[in-house]
């Protein structure tokens, strides 16, 4: 079975984080949740944002490379949202990486200061199809680095208005996408496995 690390968004770990970690524990994968907030975890989008403005991203990408230094480094990497970044970022970067899951997110590798995206990194990313942070620029330059690297790209989009719609305490939540989106993840990681 799979290591997998997996990184919250900006509300911090909710339960659609514990919910698909869970999930994954579950089927016997070893999975680590990595709270960068230590603690902290938000309802209220606003005040979300000025915890993370407190940190920035260059905080928030020390503590991902802190909190992660002495797990296994051939690991699957998930990230919910701006958890996204820090999947890229130790996907593209971090020797013996297996595979990077992005949950309402993609970045140019170039933001992150990768220079090519490693081409035995397969890539799955997941979005609502009216998702008001989704910037299709971003994500056509993210799919343009891993394609043109050699590795996999696979893109899914849902037919739902939101964002976080795999959070089941927001309003968004949409359960079927979500158990959609899981069953992808799910065969993402066991595809890895039998490769």
């Amino acid at each position: 079975m799979a290591n997998v690390i997996v990184f919250h968004s900006v509300l911090g770990i909710r339960k659609g984080v514990l919910d698909l970690s869970r999930k994954l524990t579950e089927i016997g994968h070893q999975v680590y949740c990595i709270d960068l907030y230590d603690g902290s975890s938000f309802d209220d989008m606003d005040e979300a944002f000025e915890y993370f403005s407190r940190l920035g991203i260059e905080g928030l990408m020390e503590r991902t490379r802190e909190y992660t230094k002495e797990l296994p480094e051939d690991a699957v990497y998930i990230g919910f949202s701006n958890g996204g970044a820090s999947a890229q970022l130790l996907a593209g970067k971090k020797p013996g990486a297996k595979g990077c899951i992005l949950l309402h997110a993609a970045l140019p590798v170039t933001a992150l200061g990768i220079e090519k995206w490693p081409a035995e990194v397969p890539v799955q990313v997941h979005y609502a199809e009216k998702d008001p942070w989704k910037e299709e620029e971003e994500i056509q330059a993210f799919k343009k680095d891993v394609v043109e690297s050699g590795a996999p790209f696979k893109y899914y989009e849902y037919p739902v208005e939101g964002h976080l719609f795999t959070d089941a305490l927001l309003p968004e939540y949409h359960e079927e996408c979500a158990q959609l989106l899981l069953k992808r993840v799910v065969k993402f990681i066991e595809d890895i496995e039998t490769a």
